[in-house]
């Protein structure tokens, strides 16, 4: 196996490893914010993120339809903390319409996925749920070991010109 097939198997079992990523929004003004969110994520690897309305990273999704991703290794099993195996998106966002047959589906993967909190937060009428529809992103896999997100293919990786 070369070294990009291992970068490749790795990149795509990384996100199935974990449950919530950490969120990079902007407000209209462009002040950032910095969050995370349990997700769970489509054969396309499209996210979804059930969120409160109440919290600023939601109201940014909301007004600019971006956000930036980011999977990162925990930082308690890793041998080199400035290595940490990662993974950044960068995504559009789009709300699902609440009640709706999509938002229905991934309620019940959220529940599937979490448990019954996820009957509580249905429950809760400001809970929203996001698509966030990757169009590229890096996988870092340690030092001189990164990999582009292919745009046309998700499930592929780049090499980086070096």
């Amino acid at each position: 196996m070369t070294s990009f097939d291992a970068a490749l198997s790795a990149y795509q079992r990384f996100p199935v490893a974990l449950q919530s990523a950490m969120l990079s929004t902007v407000n209209t003004e462009g002040i950032p914010n910095a969050s995370y969110a349990p997700f769970v994520m489509d054969e396309q690897r499209n996210f979804y993120i059930y969120v409160s309305g109440l919290a600023p990273h939601t109201q940014n999704l909301e007004a600019t339809g971006k956000v930036s991703l980011l999977l990162i290794e925990d930082e308690s099993q890793v041998k080199q903390i400035f290595a940490r195996q990662r993974l950044i998106y960068d995504c559009d966002v789009t709300l699902l319409l609440r009640e709706s047959e999509p938002w229905n589906a991934i309620a019940d993967q959220f529940e599937a996925r979490f448990g019954n909190i996820i009957q509580t937060l249905r429950g809760l009428g400001d809970f929203r749920i996001f698509k966030l529809k990757p169009y590229g992103g890096r996988f870092v896999m340690g030092f001189g070991a990164a990999y582009g997100i292919d745009p046309q293919d998700l499930n592929q990786l780049v090499s980086l010109p070096r």
